[in-house]
């Protein structure tokens, strides 16, 4: 079991930046992947971004790439999104994930993919 905290959120104005983390504890030793995701009031849950085992991979969404950054600190356990150029539109709780993972550099946008789930963090974007 992979237990997931989410940190960072909040009210920002529009072209402003947020940095969200998520806090990995439990088994986290075999390594794992993580991903971001939202979900806006009457939407579906998305994909944001996602980073490897060892952080040598990323991806995102391409509603995010050029603002969105995801980072991992594998030593204590926590993974970052930072976000600049914040709209409106990204307004949504975001949620990180974690699958474990034997591949370093394997990724996956699927959520369906992903065992454990924070309770997520409210981004509010106003314009």
């Amino acid at each position: 079991q992979i237990q997931l905290v989410e940190s960072g959120g909040g009210l920002v104005q529009a072209g402003g930046s947020l940095r969200l983390s998520c806090v990995a504890s439990g088994r986290t030793d075999s390594g794992y992947v993580v991903g971001w995701f939202r979900q806006a009031p009457g939407k579906e849950r998305e994909f944001v971004a996602v980073v490897s085992r060892n952080g040598g991979t990323t991806d995102y969404a391409d509603s995010v790439k050029g603002r969105f950054a995801i980072s991992r600190d594998i030593a204590k356990n926590t993974v970052y999104l930072q976000m600049n150029s914040l709209k409106s539109e990204d307004t949504a709780v975001y949620m990180c994930a974690a699958v474990p993972a034997s591949s370093p550099n394997w990724v996956t946008p699927r959520d369906k993919h992903y065992d454990y789930w924070g309770r997520g963090t409210q981004v509010t974007v106003s314009s």
